[in-house]
């Protein structure tokens, strides 16, 4: 009797982050009794988080299958791709493959934590590929906006899955070759179950600019603005841009200065690799510009999406201890705003415009990401059975399935997933088949995962409200009121300019206590309760305001 063969299992996707969103961007992937894990980014703090440094993912799924991870496979080397790593191998502590340039600036962060001697490191090669399990990952050169990026051919028993990573097809980059689109099309004649594509571009119409565009719209400003002192903000991880600065200070006869740590930090890593040509004697320190006349310097600095700590906000705000801006500046913006960040970045362009600085943001940045027919480009290259829109917010994702339609994908086999869901796949179906565990957990200072809604709640009331402290003394035994109450207030009310309102906020408080004496009430937390209920009546009636209020009880022998 014939024996049938056994059915290859379906093959595990399972996004802990960087869905919805842009930032975060974790996946694991599981075949059986193997789970490797691509890329493990963190996202930067909204508004309402008042007081958080960074997002990172929940991990829980891994920790709790501590015993199947393989290793952490990095596509490239930005914060929403590798910022989470030195906080997350503190509990699943698995090794590291990553390309060059991705491992120096990863290898930064762990000696910040000092994690160097404890986390295991491998630097892939494009065109090298690395055992996980029953998994093997091809590394496969891209363009980005960060050098050294690479995409991933993923084989398992159940068939080829390819994550691009961040992407663009860049024919004439900075640094490097352009994007392997050889490799791309073999592996799409041999077959693909399924393709996981950056969508980040995925509403603009048309092809992304190479990055080297970027040089000739420099050159013309480094010409237009030769008196000028010329302050360029950019991303500190875009090397390729830092690079052409660099190139148009030499051919213009000025020396480089550079400010902001991520900016220093990055810069460092990529000139000790080769990443970065900077020809001796053109880098001078801050300090030292004041030996320059104004077109002799150009300084590279972060802050290009108005965040307020960083270098160039503070130079717009005047609290730069360095670096305070001159009538005659010239200050280039060197990249879009993020969504959400507009209203930053036009406070910090119309502070520089006050000091009498030029300010000129129009052609100076060109994106990272594949534009809708860069996308349609590798989809027909590839061909794969499924669509697996990734990196993007909600609209982004679907953006991406809209054009693997217009490619003649129907609904089955297109998956726009969540966060958190988990994608099976084979070569019959492809299907949400369940949720794991995920979240986002807070970081703030030194303590990670302290602060959470309940804390970032009190936050925003005591940032909206104000806080009211009442505090007064009972007599041990009777329960006497023997002192107070006092009300000390803070963001609430103006003490001098409010004395009528406290005096009869006291005599809320006074009649609570005697009220709660009364009724022999003597359990100080129901009392609190009581003054809280009472006071709070009291000040949204006269005022329509909700401070925290914090009553205070002490005890005394009399």
């Amino acid at each position: 009797m014939k024996k049938e063969k056994k059915a290859a299992s379906s093959v595990k996707i399972m996004p802990l982050g960087g869905l919805e969103q842009i930032g975060m961007n974790i996946t694991a992937i599981q075949y059986e009794d193997s789970i490797f894990v691509i890329d493990c980014g963190l996202a930067f703090p909204e508004e309402e988080m008042l007081g958080i440094d960074l997002v990172i993912p929940d991990v829980t799924y891994l920790k709790e299958n501590l015993d199947k991870v393989k290793g952490f496979v990095i596509t490239h080397g930005h914060e929403d791709h590798i910022g989470s790593i030195p906080y997350v191998l503190k509990d699943v502590n698995v090794p590291i493959y990553a390309t060059k340039l991705t491992m120096g600036l990863i290898e930064s962060k762990l000696k910040e934590h000092s994690m160097l001697k404890t986390v295991k490191r491998k630097v892939v090669k494009y065109g090298q590929s690395i055992n996980l399990g029953d998994f093997r990952v091809e590394f496969i050169r891209t363009n980005h906006s960060i050098a050294d990026a690479a995409a991933l051919a993923i084989f398992s028993p159940a068939g080829v899955i390819i994550h691009t990573g961040d992407f663009k097809v860049d024919y004439t980059p900075v640094w490097g070759d352009p994007i392997d689109l050889q490799r791309l099309g073999e592996l799409g004649k041999k077959g693909v179950l399924a393709l996981m594509c950056d969508s980040t571009n995925a509403l603009r119409p048309g092809f992304t600019m190479s990055e080297s565009t970027v040089g000739n719209t420099f050159d013309k400003i480094f010409l237009d603005n030769k008196d000028s002192r010329l302050i360029i903000a950019t991303f500190a991880s875009n090397v390729d841009r830092v690079q052409q600065i660099v190139n148009m200070a030499v051919k213009y006869g000025r020396k480089v200065a550079v400010e902001g740590r991520s900016m220093v930090n990055i810069m460092d890593v990529a000139a000790d690799l080769g990443y970065l040509k900077v020809p001796d004697g053109i880098v001078i320190e801050t300090e030292e510009m004041k030996n320059y006349t104004p077109d002799q310097i150009v300084l590279i600095t972060t802050g290009s999406q108005g965040e307020s700590m960083a270098a160039l906000s503070r130079m717009a705000a005047n609290l730069h201890r360095k670096v305070s801006i001159q009538p005659g500046d010239c200050v280039v913006f060197s990249s879009t705003p993020i969504p959400g960040n507009e209203k930053s970045v036009a406070k910090v362009i119309n502070e520089l415009g006050m000091k009498g600085a030029k300010v000129i943001f129009q052609d100076t940045h060109v994106s990272g990401h594949a534009c809708q027919e860069e996308i349609k480009l590798i989809y027909s290259l590839v061909k794969p059975k499924y669509s697996i829109p990734v990196h993007g917010e909600y609209r982004h994702l679907c953006a991406q399935a809209d054009i693997a339609r217009s490619l003649g994908y129907d609904n089955d086999h297109i998956v726009i997933a969540k966060t958190g869901d988990v994608i099976e796949l084979n070569d019959e179906e492809a299907k949400i088949s369940g949720k794991i565990p995920t979240g986002a957990i807070l970081v703030d200072g030194l303590g990670v995962g302290d602060v959470g809604n309940i804390v970032l709640r009190d936050r925003q009331n005591l940032a909206e409200n104000g806080i009211i402290i009442v505090v007064l003394t009972l007599e041990k035994y009777s329960g006497n009121l023997i002192a107070g109450p006092d009300i000390v207030t803070r963001g609430f009310v103006y003490v001098r300019e409010a004395e009528e309102l406290l005096d009869e906020a006291r005599v809320v408080v006074t009649d609570s206590v005697m009220n709660c004496m009364d009724k022999n009430i003597t359990d100080w937390s129901k009392i609190k309760n009581t003054i809280k209920d009472d006071l709070s009546d009291y000040l949204w009636k006269k005022m329509k305001r909700n401070p925290v209020i914090l009553p205070i009880i002490m005890e005394a022998n009399v």
